[in-house]
């Protein structure tokens, strides 16, 4: 395995870039140590995918560097970077069998017989086609053949990292927790250094130690699945994280206490002095509380999901959404108050640092 280092990565896909806007990817400066494990989340567009391959070759970045322990491997082709990557549709040989995709890299690194079988045999069990594994691919199923891909990816121990490009996309529902856990399970077991691209945040936050947030070619946050529900960095990943994601709210700033519409609303405790244009409020809605106190309401509709539902508000002409147990009283006279432990404050879409508040 290998630590890797992205430093001062930009990237764009056009001739003679002249502003930011014409980059893919913005300014990239991460590190991913070895043996861990990591997922790039984010929505279409934004530039996870553009970064995978640049770590893995097949894109070479337009400005920066990539490094391999120490080592600039930046101008290296695929094949001399000594990685796996398994893509988002299945790549396999359809002419050979389910063992013999896998045994595939191995007999090509000149492994003995003996160990080939042994590997062979137990990415077949952890893969679920140990029945299928001298059918050909030709005749199996997408998430078969999807399947196979990611025990091609697996079976090797000696590569520096294992890189996924949404492998999960042709796996049927059921599958996809079982796959997950079991690629949970092998990370735990060999260390593998581990990169996981997807949009979908169930599977980047069950997946990873450590998700990187990515939002038009930028890493807006890297954490543990706990720090980015709980103080987002940006507001960006307030709203793609968590379900529904945080309420976002146009305040005024004064002071320790920030004005929606008419309403006053104290913080717990005041911002360090700073500049912007905008001031919002975000609050997830597992923090709003909704009782007979606070700001006036207007329920809008609520939505059953089972053990919890979702109570849609219009507090002071902004939408606000609130969890609550699925036995919990809607009072017919609705208001709304903000849990402080809850509550975040960000200047141009960036949290800020309120004093006094434990971060």
């Amino acid at each position: 395995m290998a630590r890797i280092d992205l430093d001062s990565i930009r990237h764009a896909y056009g001739a003679a870039p002249k502003s930011d806007a014409d980059y893919a990817l913005k300014r990239v400066h991460q590190t991913f140590d070895d043996g861990g494990a990591y997922a790039l989340l984010g929505p279409s567009g934004c530039g996870k995918t553009s970064l995978l391959n640049i770590m893995s070759g097949l894109v070479r970045p337009t400005e920066g560097k990539v490094l391999f322990d120490g080592r600039d491997v930046t101008e290296l082709p695929t094949e001399k970077r000594n990685i796996a990557q398994v893509f988002q549709f299945p790549v396999i040989y359809d002419t050979m069998s389910v063992r013999q995709n896998l045994a595939f890299p191995l007999r090509n690194r000149g492994m003995r017989r003996g160990e080939v079988k042994v590997r062979v045999d137990e990415m077949l069990e952890i893969i679920g086609l140990a029945r299928q594994g001298h059918r050909r691919a030709r005749g199996l199923t997408a998430d078969e053949k999807q399947k196979i891909s990611l025990g091609r990816g697996l079976v090797r121990a000696d590569v520096n990292a294992i890189l996924f490009d949404e492998p999960l996309t042709v796996i049927d529902p059921q599958m996809k927790w079982e796959l997950r856990a079991q690629l949970k399970a092998l990370h735990r077991r060999f260390g593998y250094t581990m990169v996981y691209v997807t949009h979908d945040q169930t599977e980047a936050l069950t997946f990873a130690d450590r998700v990187m947030v990515m939002y038009e070619g930028e890493v807006v946050q890297v954490g543990a699945p706990a720090e980015l529900f709980d103080r987002p960095s940006h507001t960006f990943v307030g709203y793609f994280i968590g379900s529904p994601g945080m309420n976002i709210l146009p305040v005024n700033l004064d002071g320790a206490t920030v004005r929606l519409g008419e309403h006053a609303i104290a913080l717990p405790g005041a911002p360090k002095a700073f500049l912007a244009k905008k001031v919002e409020l975000g609050v997830r809605p597992e923090f709003v509380r909704l009782g007979r106190e606070g700001l006036p309401a207007e329920i809008v509709r609520v939505e059953d999901g089972g053990r919890l539902k979702i109570v849609r508000t219009r507090v002071a002409g902004r939408d606000i959404a609130i969890v609550l147990q699925e036995g919990a009283e809607i009072p017919a006279d609705a208001r709304v108050s903000f849990d402080p432990a809850g509550m975040n404050l960000y200047a141009d879409s960036w949290r800020v640092e309120l004093v006094g508040v434990s971060q």
